[in-house]
C-alpha cells in the first residue's frame, strides 16, 4: 500500500460524486477534503481484516475489491464486490468500533480514505449530513435483509440468476470465477457449476470466454422469480 499525492480540486470532485456528500455546501466539502487521502493497493492486498480498527470511510476511485467474511472452518462468504465509486467501511467510520468484515483488492486499485472522527463530528454539528448518513444506512439494511431472505427462500439456481442480473455485462467488467460466485451465494463451487449448467441448458444464459451473458431475457426472468 502507498499513499498518492492528490490535488484539492480532485478531492472536491470526488466528494461531489459520492452519495454521502453530493449535496453538501462547499465549506463542508472543503473541510472534509482536507482530511482525506488516496491509497493504492495491488491485487491480493488486504485493506483490513475483521476485528481490525478501521476509523475511516473508504471510496473506491479505481479498480475493484471484495468484502468477505470467514466461517470458523475457513470458508469464505463474499458479502459484496466493490466497484469504482462504491463506498465501504461505513459502520466503523460512523460508530468508531472495529471493522466487521475483511476487504481484499481483486486487482490494482486506488481507494480514498476519509477520517472517521471528522465525519462523526459533522453528524453532531450538521443535521443535513446526519440525514444523509441515516438514509444510506437504511438502504444498506434493506439490502442485507433482501440477501438474507434470498438465502432462506430461494434455491441456488434462482439465487444465481438473481446475482447474474446484478453483474455488469460489459466485457471490461471484472470476471467472477465459480469460486467467487459460490462464496457470494453462501454455497460451494460444485453446486454453482450445476446451477450454471441448468441455466445454460434452459437457454437463459451463455458463457463465452468465461463470461456469463444473458441469452434469453424471458427465460432468464422466469428463473429470477
Amino acid at each position: 500500500m502507498k499513499t498518492i499525492e492528490t490535488r484539492h480540486d480532485i478531492r472536491i470532485k470526488t466528494l461531489k460524486r459520492n452519495e454521502y456528500f453530493d449535496d453538501l455546501p462547499e465549506p463542508m466539502l472543503k473541510e472534509i477534503s482536507e482530511h482525506m487521502h488516496l491509497r493504492e493497493y495491488q491485487r491480493g492486498d488486504v485493506l483490513f481484516w475483521e476485528g481490525d480498527p478501521c476509523d475511516s470511510l473508504h471510496i473506491v476511485e479505481q479498480g475493484s475489491a471484495k468484502i468477505f467474511r470467514l466461517s470458523p472452518q475457513g470458508r469464505q462468504y463474499i458479502v459484496r464486490i466493490l466497484q469504482e465509486g462504491d463506498t465501504f467501511a461505513e459502520v466503523p467510520a460512523f460508530d468508531g468500533a472495529v471493522n466487521p468484515v475483511n476487504v481484499e483488492a481483486l486487482e490494482a486499485c486506488r481507494v480514498w480514505v476519509i477520517d472517521g472522527e471528522l465525519l462523526r463530528g459533522l453528524i453532531e454539528q450538521h443535521p443535513q449530513f446526519a440525514r444523509k448518513v441515516l438514509t444510506n444506512f437504511g438502504r444498506m439494511l434493506r439490502g442485507m435483509v433482501r440477501m438474507v431472505s434470498e438465502m432462506a427462500f430461494y434455491q441456488v439456481t434462482h439465487r444465481l440468476a438473481r446475482l447474474i442480473a446484478e453483474l455488469p455485462q460489459e466485457k471490461s467488467a471484472p470476471h467472477w470465477t465459480q469460486e467467487q460466485l459460490a462464496a457470494r451465494l453462501g454455497t460451494v463451487r460444485e453446486v454453482v457449476a450445476r446451477s450454471m449448467k441448468e441455466l445454460e441448458r434452459s437457454g437463459a444464459i451463455k458463457v463465452e470466454d468465461r463470461r456469463i451473458q444473458i441469452a434469453d431475457q424471458e427465460i432468464f426472468s422466469q428463473w429470477m422469480q
